[in-house]
């Protein structure tokens, strides 16, 4: 028999898991849909089938992707778990067998020594292959139509260790740019993907001391390594911790050029911070220039009040410019926020761009949550904000291109919304030049989709008849 939820701030509300998989055709729509959409929103969270076993992290759940399919002015809905082994054993068992982030030790004596692999993180398109992701192990390739899962997915092998959930894909040379770490050396390597989705280069690289990198940013030239003192100790490990934060190691930016090597990074040194997330990067004549969601400490991994929900230590979009001649580093605040997710017109990761989009906080009271979608205008320094009101919540907004060729920013942002005072979530299209006015359709669902993280969007039509 299942337990209920326990206590706990990320099982209540939004947070709490949504407990059923199904399949809705041609969802009620608001408005209208543009035409010019046509392809799937994939967006992975953690979701957990059964009670955590006490203490809970947010990104412990088991990893449930919900996909919008648009075409032709329709949407379709479908949402499914991943089949990891974890979530595999868990079912056959009844209930819940792993530890999680703040207790490591806490895993059942069945699955000891067994991987926790919830690929929760995010989902990304690439080389026809879709891969659901989680930082600490390989990815799990699954059916674009059916969300079904294929299995692991190692590259035929070559992938020896972890793939970050955050790769970039480069939109010149179609290649993806990915990175593993660990607290036993080697402690990070970096790893390019062709455009064909062929594993062809493994790059170790020594880093300052093992700590958590959760995302990273590569520019046209240079591959960008970010070493934050969120620290990663084999001792604390023993204890069932797994990060601990150590400020007085400071941060640490690494600057690799794209075709070099570990003897070829430049260490750039800064205050303590961390970063969850990049917005972009680009290479200025003899800069690299960043622009980041800057927290003053890690956030989520401590039994204290960052545990909460509301509190994300408010994180900033701050910029630094690390010159390469002299070996300075420049940082400029951006937007004081809060805010988190940053998203971009992935045409043009890694290049000069102008138009970044995130998750914000708007003017009416948000509860601790996002509740309103920011554009910065990089190139008129200008910020722009759709408000969603005081009891509507959003996660990550996703740029779509209104056509392939369009000019940067030239598109529609995707928007899962949740509704509080209706207990349920919509789609929310906006257009990304013009954030002010009321949203071109909001497709509603009859049910809510939980808090997650990451989803991307891959083009064309459906595949099946």
């Amino acid at each position: 028999m299942s337990r209920p939820c326990p206590d706990d701030p990320f099982l209540q509300g939004n947070f709490a898991p949504w407990p059923m998989e199904g399949e809705i055709r041609d969802l009620v729509v608001k408005g209208e849909v543009p035409r010019e959409l046509c392809g799937s929103l994939y967006r992975n969270g953690p979701n957990p089938q059964f009670a955590p076993r006490m203490p809970y992290h947010w990104f412990d759940g088991d990893g449930m992707i919900h996909a919008f399919h648009i075409e032709d002015g329709r949407v379709d809905y479908r949402n499914r778990w991943i089949r990891t082994e974890r979530f595999q054993l868990e079912r056959t068992a009844g209930e819940s067998l792993f530890g999680g982030l703040v207790n490591l030790t806490a895993s059942d004596a069945r699955v000891q020594g067994l991987s926790g692999n919830a690929a929760n993180t995010n989902i990304v398109w690439h080389a026809g292959r879709l891969l659901a992701l989680w930082e600490a192990g390989p990815p799990h390739q699954l059916d674009p139509e059916t969300l079904e899962t294929l299995g692991v997915f190692d590259f035929d092998g070559r992938l020896s260790g972890p793939m970050t959930a955050h790769p970039k894909l480069d939109p010149e040379t179609g290649e993806m740019l990915m990175f593993g770490y660990d607290m036993l050396p080697p402690e990070l390597v970096y790893t390019t993907v062709s455009a064909e989705g062929e594993l062809v280069r493994s790059e170790p690289i020594q880093v300052p001391f093992p700590s958590m990198i959760h995302d990273f940013v590569t520019t046209r030239e240079h591959v960008i390594f970010p070493i934050f003192p969120a620290a990663l100790r084999s001792e604390s490990l023993a204890q069932g911790e797994l990060v601990r934060w150590e400020p007085d190691l400071g941060t640490h930016i690494g600057v690799m050029p794209r075709d070099g090597g570990n003897a070829d990074v430049v260490w750039f040194q800064t205050d303590p911070c961390f970063v969850y997330h990049f917005l972009n990067a680009h290479t200025a004549e003899e800069s690299v220039v960043v622009e980041a969601v800057r927290h003053p400490r890690v956030p989520f991994f401590s039994l204290g009040t960052d545990r909460a929900p509301g509190d994300l230590t408010h994180p900033a979009l701050v910029r630094w410019s690390l010159n390469l001649g002299s070996g300075t580093l420049k940082q400029e605040t951006l937007d004081e926020g809060p805010l988190e997710f940053p998203r971009l017109d992935e045409r043009f990761a890694g290049l000069a761009y102008r138009h970044g989009f995130a998750a914000g906080r708007g003017r009416e009271g948000a509860d601790g949550w996002f509740n309103a979608i920011v554009h910065h205008d990089l190139q008129k320094c200008e910020r722009h904000t759709h408000e969603l009101g005081p009891t509507s919540f959003t996660s990550e907004p996703v740029f779509v291109p209104r056509h392939a060729d369009s000019a940067e920013g030239d598109g529609f942002l995707l928007c899962v919304v949740f509704r509080q005072e209706e207990n349920r979530s919509d789609l929310v299209i906006l257009d990304a030049g013009d954030l002010a006015g009321p949203p071109l359709a909001e497709v509603c669902l009859p049910h809510r989709i939980p808090y997650g993280f990451h989803g991307n969007w891959r083009p064309g039509p459906r595949r099946d008849p």
